[in-house]
């Protein structure tokens, strides 16, 4: 049926449905037979597939190979396949680590993802409700406003200069403006094409404009947008700057690395010539294999993706939903805060407290009417957007319940608010003639009024009364009060021209309204932190500029009103001007969606990485020009949602700077978990390459396997939930172009890979001592087993270290139960490799005596107290 050739009447007959809607038990029939309103996902990975795929990074390609050769070794010597097999069940064992925590991350991305799913309202049962766009169903009856995200094709049955942007779907970018009328067509014409349905609206649209209703007519699969076939996996998360400069860092070593081994490799055969055997042969080869091992740091970009998942995951438990992952990196060199006030850094529960009128009746309802919130029965609440619940609230403590006014003054056209108006109006039919309620921002309302209503009669407004007003309205803005105007006019016959220049002007003054949102307590504290934190916060809205600098001012943004300025003022600036002086300004009053945009951009031509809030659908151009795009998920459209790095699930500004701070607190970690990995990598080449050159295996590759998967894979994943340290956000913001190695991070590196390298090579020679009383370089059985569990546990201790890249251990208060679990657990599995005869045969190891064991874990231990030197060395310089 082609819905946009019927009466929508027709359409509702043929879905069952009404103006009402359908009940909540047809709903759910209707749900359980055509499925969840969205479009299919791309086919999962099986994980077969990505098990087989862990096996393909050339890591894994020379294990196997050398597992290969060693077992063809095994075979002809007719030795035992041991190697081969720990070989086979470590690579196996790193491809199930490998696609559990993939699978591990892509479960967190889904659960965030949940989180961040559109909703819309329908009407149920003649009630109101607010559900989840994929819940919507045949016959269900939506409501559409500016800003929403139109959730399944519908055919229109009201509307209300409706326009709506289809560029998804038709490609034109200007917005359609859309009737409920009932098309035809032409002679000739065998359908309508997409465009020019204009009765009908569709998934994937959004609403720009004024308001309506439209009946759900397709979803899923079924709409316009489930036939395109490109956009039927639209969620692939792609990877942020970090995992692929770490991917490439990975992949760069790798190379280097293999190419070293094969330099190693040919270099000892040389030297073997001409006394080259298999033996010497594969002796050279499993060499090369145990530098490959030992070096090529293959965890490095896994444990980066889940330190990254783990922390997005905490966020959103804190109400600030990670969209993108890039926002987290973003997030900790975050400089500047660019903030909505009302329900971000106030409480979003508007009261009126103060009116200025010759009737209050009148305007009180004047204010309802002239709104779309609605009162609800059951709790005798508004519900709504916050400024109209309180004017709504407002009449009905008057005695006035919107609901019926409504029946007796019906609404019959209507011009939606506008923020380049600043007004909203809307005509009504009473017994007796139609009239005209406008509401607005005072500057603006009172300079299209001409007259103004004084008991009951309508006189001219003189100017005498008309500095009373402002000067009314000034003192009400003084006291941080957010002011509303109200006027009216009256016809004898419905308007015929419902534009702007037609019905507001000529206006009839009726009287202000004074209402105040609260400041946000918690506020306080989070912009002090941000002065500490080197991050500057500003506070842009479209509140009076008086009202602003109070509100600014109580919170501490600002000192006095000399640093606000309002769009106006902004306009009359050039843009060499502003870039000249943006910093003098931290409060932004009375601006437009394009003054947003502007500030955005000049922070960023001053270098700044800035964060933006918004709501509407007016912000989202802001929101996207930002280096961090906030969207509101109380007040937020869906428009703004979509197109924001990060959702504020309750509006609050105090859980951006969290957010800033969490930010901060994953980047530090990801840092000490790339320092551990990779100083430990360079401990094992460093012991390695000394023992080759010696001539002298210090350990084999089945050890350095096990090092790697026990010792480093664990701790680098405890490092990545290490809380915060305490003076994290008393430092400046760090530079987003700065290297992941800045700050003496690579030098750190170094240094502590040599010194676990030195501490290794010493338990060897102490172990062969122990053994044999001679101190020389030599193969031996109980230094290759105290070299093994001192390299073991120096890691773990080292890993210790890096809790606090400058600060001692000793002085963290707070505790990492997974580090110690990761020790714990390494220290009773090394026990278990050395200690259990099968294990102990298998690995080449000796069972060496308590004593010598002792020894070895003193020789680890000694990572601590060396770093701690050096870390107190580097406070000593710094502070200097």
């Amino acid at each position: 049926m082609r819905e946009y050739l019927a009466n929508y009447k027709e359409i509702l007959d043929s879905l069952g449905s009404g103006f009402e809607g359908i009940s909540e038990e047809e709903s759910k029939i209707r749900l359980k037979e055509n499925g969840l309103n969205k479009l299919e996902e791309g086919k999962k990975t099986p994980i077969i597939i990505k098990f087989l795929k862990e096996l393909t990074n050339p890591m894994t390609i020379i294990l196997i190979v050398a597992a290969i050769i060693s077992g063809i070794t095994a075979a002809y010597a007719n030795e035992s396949f041991t190697d081969v097999f720990i070989i086979f069940t470590v690579v196996i064992i790193n491809g199930i680590l490998g696609v559990y925590q993939e699978n591990k991350s892509e479960k967190a991305i889904e659960a965030l993802q949940s989180m961040t799913a559109s909703t819309c309202k329908v009407i149920r049962n003649n009630k109101q409700l607010i559900i989840k766009s994929e819940e919507v169903v045949l016959g269900d009856i939506v409501l559409l406003e500016a800003g929403d995200a139109v959730p399944a094709d519908g055919r229109i049955i009201e509307s209300a200069s409706l326009k709506i942007e289809e560029a998804a779907l038709t490609g034109e970018s200007v917005a359609v403006t859309k009737h409920s009328d009932t098309l035809s067509l032409s002679s000739g014409e065998k359908d309508i094409s997409l465009g020019d349905r204009k009765n009908m609206v569709y998934m994937g649209s959004s609403v720009v404009y004024g308001r309506g209703k439209a009946i759900i007519t397709a979803t899923g699969m079924n709409t316009e947008m489930g036939k395109i076939a490109h956009v039927l996996s639209n969620t692939k998360e792609s990877q942020t700057p970090l995992q692929v400069k770490l991917s490439q860092l990975s992949k760069t070593l790798s190379f280097l690395v293999i190419g070293i081994c094969i330099f190693i490799f040919l270099f000892t055969l040389g030297k073997s010539y001409p006394n080259l055997s298999g033996e010497v042969f594969i002796d050279t080869f499993m060499v090369a294999v145990s530098l490959a091992v030992a070096a090529i740091p293959e965890g490095l970009a896994t444990v980066v993706t889940i330190v990254l998942a783990i922390g997005v995951t905490n966020m959103s438990k804190k109400s600030a939903i990670i969209r993108k992952l890039t926002a987290v990196e973003t997030l900790g060199c975050a400089q500047i805060i660019c903030s909505d006030k009302t329900g971000t850094l106030t409480q979003n529960k508007m009261t009126v407290v103060k009116h200025y009128g010759d009737d209050e009746k009148l305007l009180a309802k004047s204010m309802a009417l002239c709104s779309d919130a609605v009162v609800d029965e059951e709790s005798k609440k508004a519900i709504g957007e916050p400024t109209e619940c309180a004017l709504v609230n407002y009449a009905y403590k008057l005695g006035l319940n919107k609901n019926d006014l409504v029946k007796t003054e019906i609404r019959v056209k209507e011009l939606p608010f506008d923020s380049n108006r600043k007004m909203m109006t809307t005509i009504h039919k009473n017994k007796d003639n139609y009239v005209q309620y406008t509401k607005g921002a005072p500057d603006v309302i009172l300079k299209r009024c001409n007259k103004i209503l004084i008991n009951n009669k309508i006189e001219n407004l003189s100017e005498e009364i008309r500095n009373e007003i402002i000067k009314e309205n000034k003192d009400m803005a003084d006291k941080a009060l957010r002011v509303l105007c109200s006027a009216i006019r009256y016809y004898e016959e419905i308007p015929k021209d419902i534009t702007s220049e037609k019905l507001e002007n000529n206006l009839i003054f009726v009287g202000l309204t004074g209402m105040i949102d609260p400041v946000r307590e918690e506020v306080v504290d989070a912009i002090k932190e941000c002065n500490s934190a080197g991050i500057r916060p500003i506070m842009i809205t479209g509140d009076h500029k008086d009202t602003a600098v109070a509100i600014a001012m109580e919170l501490g943004i600002i000192k006095d009103g000399s640093e606000a300025i309002t769009g106006a003022m902004l306009n009359e600036i050039s843009d060499e001007q502003f870039e000249k002086d943006i910093e003098k300004y931290s409060v932004y009053a009375r601006v437009q969606p394009e003054h947003k945009v502007r500030i955005v951009n000049t922070w960023k031509k001053k270098g700044k990485i800035s964060a933006m809030t918004g709501d509407g659908v007016n912000d989202a151009p802001a929101i996207k020009s930002a280096d961090i795009g906030v969207g509101m998920g109380v007040t937020g459209t869906d428009v703004t949602k979509n197109v924001s790095d990060m959702v504020l699930a309750d509006d609050n500004f105090a859980t951006i700077v969290h957010a800033v701070e969490e930010g901060r607190r994953i980047y530090d970690n990801i840092r000490k978990s790339i320092q551990f990995l990779l100083s430990s990598n360079l401990s094992e080449v460093v012991a390695i390459f000394f023992a080759t050159l010696i001539g002298f295996v210090i350990l084999k590759p089945v050890h350095l396997l096990w090092i790697n998967l026990i010792t480093d894979c664990f701790p680098a994943l405890a490092l990545g939930t290490e809380k915060a340290e305490d003076h994290i956000m008393k430092r400046s913001p760090r530079n987003s172009k700065e290297s992941i190695f800045a700050g003496g991070v690579s030098i750190d590196i170094i240094w502590q890979g040599f010194m676990i390298a030195i501490i290794t090579i010493v338990a060897y020679v102490v172990g062969h001592y122990m053994e044999s009383g001679v101190w020389e370089f030599v193969n031996s059985a109980d230094g290759m087993t105290m070299a093994f569990l001192t390299m073991s546990m120096a890691e773990i201790f080292h890993s210790f270290n890096l809790r606090s890249r400058r600060g001692s251990v000793f002085t963290i208060k707070s505790h990492n139960k997974f580090l110690w679990g990761a020790m714990i657990l390494s220290l009773l599995l090394t026990l278990a490799v050395i200690y259990i005869p099968f294990l102990s045969n298998a690995f080449g190891l000796e069972s060496i005596s308590i004593i010598e064991y002792g020894v070895s874990l003193v020789i680890s231990f000694t990572v601590i107290p060396i770093v701690e030197i050096v870390k107190f060395c580097q406070r000593r310089y710094e502070s200097k």
